[in-house]
């Protein structure tokens, strides 16, 4: 992925550049919901009044991928929704990054049979997990802040990053 500032020499200016794009990106994630079960019921209250999500710069959920940087896996994934999900995944924006929520979509749970994914990182990259079963609006929360963290650090701005 490319930030248009390859060619600047690094020094305060381009570092503090830097800086203010990671932040920016980092408090401004347009969430793509894909809830396939009982998590999505947890997220759809996490973006409820209560926990005001707008506050890290999440106002509304997007319905188009094109128009999204951040995708919630909220439960489970089958089989024959594992193309659709990557599908969706693809048309979202770069940089772009991925929360599994629920033990569903991060290792199956107790669906361990053939027609379920054991895990959602086996179709897309996953970069936070938030366990639980389902995962309350504050474990959420925190995975999301998690991930504000680690794109504000750079820890997801690897080299490579934009062909994951």
């Amino acid at each position: 992925m490319s930030d248009g500032l390859e060619g600047l020499e690094h020094n305060f200016v381009t570092s503090r550049i830097e800086d203010l794009v990671k932040w920016s990106r980092a408090r401004s994630c347009w969430p793509a919901t894909f809830g396939l079960a009982c998590c999505a019921i947890e997220m759809m209250a996490t973006g409820t009044a209560h926990y005001d999500l707008a506050r890290f710069g999440m106002e509304t959920f997007r319905a188009s991928p094109r128009q999204a940087d951040l995708m919630i896996v909220a439960g489970r994934v089958s089989q024959k929704m594992a193309p659709v999900l990557r599908t969706i995944y693809d048309q979202m924006m770069e940089p772009k990054w991925v929360i599994a929520m629920g033990v569903c979509a991060s290792t199956g749970g107790m669906f361990n049979n053939y027609a379920i994914v054991q895990g959602v990182d086996q179709v897309v990259p996953v970069d936070v997990y938030a366990p639980g079963c389902p995962p309350g609006p504050e474990t959420l929360l925190h995975a999301i802040l998690a991930l504000h963290e680690q794109i504000r650090t750079g820890e997801l701005m690897r080299p490579g990053a934009a062909a994951r």
